[in-house]
């Protein structure tokens, strides 16, 4: 199996529970609509949209948003609830991030979210979301950021036991690497999101036995023993943990 279709094979189990997700909270959405700062008249696209969670968030703003995914089970169910809530300016293409199927500078704004860290190649989808987007365009990346370095490696391995689609968190520096050349930062920040570990490995049906390694890895960083990364904690009975979210919006020169 390709790491495309394991890609594909991962989100098809996520498709119906992704949209109600914890990191799906409209909490999260609203501040990045007021980051991106739309004036109405721009052609959008979403890339690795999966259920188009900023898509159809920011749809109200722009003229048209375009969602691109490679797995048709997400977009199905971004498609529901798009119609569910009305939208009309939104399209769903079925497509791979490597190879974008739009012309050069066809598009004002260009968005993914959560999207680099299952990449095998992270410079291939940046370069093409580069591509497509205008100059003078803004290219918003909303991602992990990586652990410190001594870290990274298990950290990195945590994720992947959960989710095989997993390849490698960017740290900061990386990211900055990426947009250093053609775009000037407007906004570069961290956010810390709450998770749940245990719906986090709900979220896509990880084995109960590798559920079982993970949990007890953290409680082993809880008690002191071998660091994750994760610097988990308990809230309400619960084993918790905060991801740390890079938002990065260049303007395209």
């Amino acid at each position: 199996m390709n790491h495309d279709d394991t890609v594909k094979q991962s989100f098809r189990k996520q498709a119906e529970k992704f949209a109600a997700y914890h990191m799906s909270k409209a909490e999260y959405t609203d501040y990045l609509i007021q980051k991106i700062g739309a004036k109405g008249n721009e052609h959008a696209l979403e890339v690795a949209a999966g259920t188009c969670i900023c898509g159809r968030a920011l749809a109200p703003f722009v003229k048209d948003i375009t969602c691109l995914d490679l797995t048709e089970e997400m977009l199905a169910q971004g498609k529901t609830l798009a119609e569910e809530s009305r939208i009309k300016n939104i399209s769903f293409n079925t497509g791979n991030a490597m190879e974008l199927p739009y012309e050069a500078e066809n598009f004002d704004l260009v968005i993914t979210r959560l999207s680099f860290h299952h990449f095998m190649n992270p410079q291939k989808p940046f370069h093409e979301m580069q591509r497509v987007l205008k100059k003078g365009g803004k290219l918003i990346v909303w991602d992990m950021e990586a652990a410190e370095e001594p870290l990274r490696a298990i950290d990195d391995k945590i994720e992947t036991m959960r989710d095989p689609s997993h390849t490698r968190i960017l740290s900061r520096e990386e990211f900055e690497e990426m947009f250093a050349n053609d775009f000037t930062l407007q906004c570069e920040e961290t956010t810390l999101v709450p998770v749940n570990l245990v719906n986090w490995m709900e979220l896509t049906a990880t084995p109960e036995e590798v559920q079982k390694e993970i949990i007890n890895l953290m409680k082993a960083d809880l008690s002191g023993g071998s660091k994750t990364g994760f610097s988990p904690y308990m809230r309400d009975g619960q084993i918790m943990f905060d991801h740390r979210w890079l938002l990065l919006i260049g303007i395209k020169n």
